[in-house]
């Protein structure tokens, strides 16, 4: 039974557009403009799935004035971009997405300041688990999710899933915000790997890219100066331009809208409801540099998946305590400033305990609390610390050790730890020289005893940042600092009985029976990753403390 289906395009300046699709023969069905700037057109239609687009009279000045060309709907939920066609679905009458039904709505998913982000890129992720010529699919990452969730990590963070040109990309210019990136699956796929995530505890952040947008997004072809700035934002920082960005300071004052507030917050609303994401990393805030949109939006996010927890976080290179809670408008940055002194600290080129504590207590850098920071050691625009090393001259049981102090004060220090695909294990290919070749990460790797045995050290320190209250708390203490001998030490949590203290050695040099005075108190101590115990008395503790080490103690 044929019922009426509504077709609509927001297109406030144009003057006249045409509904053309498969269910037309693709013939031009007119459609009436009306004063709230919508395009409006209905037809019967039976249940079925339909192509579809849009012909206006385009208001782009990259055309001719008036030109008349065909665009996808910038609100299609799925695309053929070989066909240039938007895609439909009716069913019972209505338009729907797809079919899925979700099973693990309910399961309970950890706090912000519990979660271990892990970030990722499908198509680089998966090594066709299910079928070897279809590498890089939702299917393939959902069968590597046990190893995710034995690892411990409690978060991940998709690197984008929009419809992206191409079929290999790394997704940081969107075409079509509602599609999702057809090469990895469908969109049952993607929300079956949502679902089996959160069947295993596991939170899935979206890569938001809500600064700029691919030079062929629909909205640049229907009014290129209503949604966009019509010149470069930031003229002085060009080699920050990644394409034309969103307007955000734009006011329709006859419609009494935002013409980019109004479509991003559409954005956002459908991937939290139709995808139920638990958290946004909003890309290139720096850029974006509207606290007052970001603030809206952030709030739009989370009013739609209350009561669940969700976690908005900005990248904003360099990072800034401003743009995170109380006062600013996401709940998160991205540590950059982390990595900055970490790496050089690891590879042995510097030991400046100042800068160390910096970035170990953000509070110094003005952020309030753990969450308000995302630290990493990797990330894709970053190297792996395993070619951070190597470049350095720095290999083998060498590197494996550094790597190994790297992710203890990874999973130490404050703030909310986060791993770049791979890392876990030791990968260390070189990051993609552009966003169009692909780098599989090297699963064979954890055959080898090193690799193997790195990983199952990320997973006793994830274990442990889990289960103990002092790793996810807003405390920090630096009692020990020596610059001779490179070695700073920190406590963790102010409970007695669940504190945590990190010994690190940041020197060349093995350390027998070194002396920490002044330690948090006397008793019995358990080194957590080399499963001993450590006796404290009054006047401190002794211990044998490898070159480039950390020891971490956990009171018992």
């Amino acid at each position: 039974m044929a019922t009426l289906t509504v077709f609509n395009l927001f297109a406030p300046r144009n003057q006249k557009a045409a509904l053309i699709g498969s269910f037309s023969q693709w013939q031009e069905i007119p459609m009436e403009k009306g004063e709230d700037g919508y395009f409006r057109t209905q037809i019967e239609l039976e249940d079925d799935i339909y192509q579809y687009k849009f012909r206006i009279q385009t208001k782009s000045p990259q055309f001719e004035p008036e030109q008349w060309i065909d665009v996808i709907d910038p609100y299609a939920t799925e695309v053929d971009e070989k066909l240039k066609v938007g895609v439909v679905r009716i069913k019972n009458g209505k338009k729907i997405v797809d079919t899925y039904v979700w099973q693990h709505d309910d399961a309970p998913l950890p706090e912000n300041c519990e979660l271990v982000i892990y970030e990722m890129h499908v198509a680089d992720f998966t090594g066709g688990e299910v079928d070897p010529e279809k590498r890089g699919k939702y299917i393939d990452a959902i069968e590597k999710l046990d190893y995710l969730h034995e690892l411990g990590i409690n978060a991940i963070e998709l690197m984008p899933v929009n419809e992206y040109p191409g079929d290999y990309n790394w997704g940081y210019k969107v075409r079509h915000y509602f599609a999702t990136e057809s090469s990895y699956g469908s969109t049952e796929d993607l929300k079956r790997f949502v679902d089996e995530c959160h069947a295993r505890g596991i939170r899935v952040f979206l890569d938001g890219i809500y600064n700029h947008t691919d030079e062929e997004c629909p909205l640049m072809l229907i009014d290129r100066n209503y949604w966009y700035y019509e010149y470069m934002h930031y003229p002085e920082d060009p080699g920050n331009y990644w394409g034309p960005e969103f307007n955000y300071d734009n006011y329709d004052e006859k419609l009494d809208v935002k013409p980019a507030w109004k479509y991003v917050g559409d954005v956002v609303r459908f991937w939290v409801q139709e995808y139920h994401i638990d958290g946004i990393r909003f890309d290139a805030v720096r850029q974006l540099a509207n606290y007052e949109f970001l603030d809206w939006v952030a709030k739009q996010a989370k009013k739609n998946t209350a009561p669940k927890p969700f976690y908005n976080i900005a990248e904003n290179i360099p990072d800034t305590s401003k743009v995170t809670t109380p006062e600013g408008p996401l709940d998160a940055c991205w540590h950059e400033s982390f990595r900055y002194f970490v790496i050089p600290h690891i590879c042995g080129e510097m030991f400046e305990p100042q800068k160390l504590k910096e970035v170990f207590d953000p509070r110094k850098q003005g952020y309030k609390t753990s969450i308000n920071v995302v630290n990493y050691l990797a990330t894709h625009d970053r190297e792996h610390i395993f070619r951070e090393l190597g470049d350095r001259g720095i290999f083998d049981e060498d590197a494996f050790r550094r790597a190994k102090l790297a992710a203890a004060l990874l999973l130490t220090a404050m703030g909310i730890p986060m791993l770049w695909m791979g890392e876990e294990f030791g990968e260390h290919k070189r990051k993609s020289e552009t966003v169009t070749q692909p780098k599989k990460i090297a699963w064979p790797l954890l055959e080898r005893d090193e690799n193997r045995d790195l990983f199952e050290y990320y997973k006793k320190l994830i274990a442990l940042r889990k289960k103990n209250s002092a790793l996810q708390s807003d405390h920090i203490e630096f009692f020990h600092e020596n610059l001779d001998e490179k070695v700073l030490a920190y406590v963790r949590g102010q409970k007695e009985d669940s504190r945590v203290v990190v010994i690190a050695n940041f020197s060349d040099k093995n350390l027998s029976r070194y002396h920490v005075p002044r330690f948090p108190c006397a008793g019995t101590w358990h080194e957590w990753t080399g499963n001993y115990d450590v006796e404290a008395g009054e006047d401190g503790i002794r211990i044998d403390i490898e070159s480039f080490q950390a020891k971490i103690l956990v009171r018992q």
